[in-house]
C-alpha cells in the first residue's frame, strides 16, 4: 500500500490556513491542523473540517496553543503516535495570526509596549522556527519537505496600528531566508507567500480595515481583493515536484496590487 503524505497547518481553522487545508486535501494530502478557537466558533469550524474530510483524506485537528513550548511538545508527541509507521510530514504551513494591533502614538488609546512586540514576534515569526526545529528533532519531515509561511506588504511598508505585526512579518521573512540556507542539507525548502489584502477575520481586526480594502481595490490592476483560494493555489504550486528548486524566496500573490 502506498504511503500517504501529510500536511501540518498551524492556524488552519480560518482564512488562508483553512483554504490551504482544503486545497491540499483535494490534492490527496492528509491534513493535521493546529488551531486555537473558542467553543462558540467550533460548530462552524467543525463543519468546515468535515467538508475537507469529504475529499477522502484523513483530517486530525488539535484545538491547542501552538506557541507555548510545553503545548508544542505535547502536540508533537500526539502527532508521532497518530502517524502510521513510515509516514511523515511533507508540508508545514505557518498561518498563525496572533498579534497586537495598537498604535505607537496615541492620546486616547493604549500604545504598543515592549511586551506587545515580544508576544507578536514570538507568535507570528519565531514559532515557525520552533516548530520546524522540533519536527526535525522528532524526525517527522519527509525528504524534500516544504515549509511555507504567510507574510504581508506590512513587512516593508508602514501602516498605522501595524507596527508589531509588521516587525513580526519582517522577522518571519528573515527567519525563512536563514532556514532556506541552514536546512537545505536536510532537504527542506522554505518560502514565504506575500498575500495581497484579503478579507479575512484577521484583516477585519485591524483598525481601519475598510479603508485598507478600498485602497487595495484602487491599487489592484485586477480590481478585486486577493482571495484565500488564491493563496492556497500557490501553496499547492510550491508543494509540487516542479517547485523543488524554489527556496528562500518571498513570492507575491496579489494580482499586481503591490506594484502601485
Amino acid at each position: 500500500m502506498k504511503q500517504q503524505s501529510w500536511a501540518l497547518i498551524l492556524g488552519g481553522s480560518k482564512g488562508l490556513g483553512l483554504a490551504t487545508a482544503g486545497k491540499l486535501a483535494k490534492s490527496g494530502y492528509n491534513i493535521l491542523i493546529v488551531h486555537r478557537d473558542r467553543n462558540l466558533h467550533m460548530p462552524d469550524i467543525e463543519n468546515a473540517f468535515k467538508e475537507i474530510s469529504g475529499f477522502g483524506v484523513q483530517l486530525h485537528s488539535f484545538n491547542k496553543d501552538a506557541i507555548q513550548a510545553g503545548s508544542r511538545a505535547q502536540l508533537i508527541e500526539e502527532i508521532q503516535k497518530l502517524l502510521p509507521k513510515g509516514e511523515k510530514i511533507k508540508v508545514l504551513v505557518h498561518s498563525i495570526a496572533k498579534g497586537n494591533l495598537k498604535p505607537m502614538n496615541s492620546q486616547t488609546e493604549e500604545e504598543l509596549n515592549n511586551q506587545d512586540f515580544q508576544l507578536t514576534i514570538n507568535a507570528m515569526a519565531i514559532s515557525l522556527y520552533d516548530w520546524t526545529n522540533a519536527l526535525i528533532k522528532a524526525k517527522l519531515f519527509e525528504n524534500d519537505s516544504r515549509i511555507i509561511a504567510f507574510t504581508s506588504e506590512g513587512s516593508v511598508k508602514a501602516m498605522p496600528n501595524y507596527g508589531a505585526v509588521g516587525a513580526a512579518k519582517a522577522a518571519l521573512e528573515a527567519i525563512v531566508r536563514n532556514m532556506a540556507i541552514e536546512f537545505a542539507s536536510l532537504g527542506l525548502k522554505s518560502n514565504c507567500i506575500q498575500a495581497g489584502i484579503t478579507d479575512t477575520e484577521s484583516l477585519r481586526r485591524i483598525p481601519g480595515s475598510e479603508m485598507l480594502k478600498e485602497q487595495a481595490l484602487a491599487r489592484n490592476p485586477n480590481k478585486r481583493l486577493t482571495k484565500p483560494e488564491d493563496i492556497a493555489d500557490v501553496v499547492s504550486l510550491l508543494c509540487s515536484d516542479e517547485a523543488k528548486w524554489i527556496n528562500g524566496t518571498v513570492i507575491k500573490v496579489d494580482g499586481g496590487e503591490s506594484l502601485r
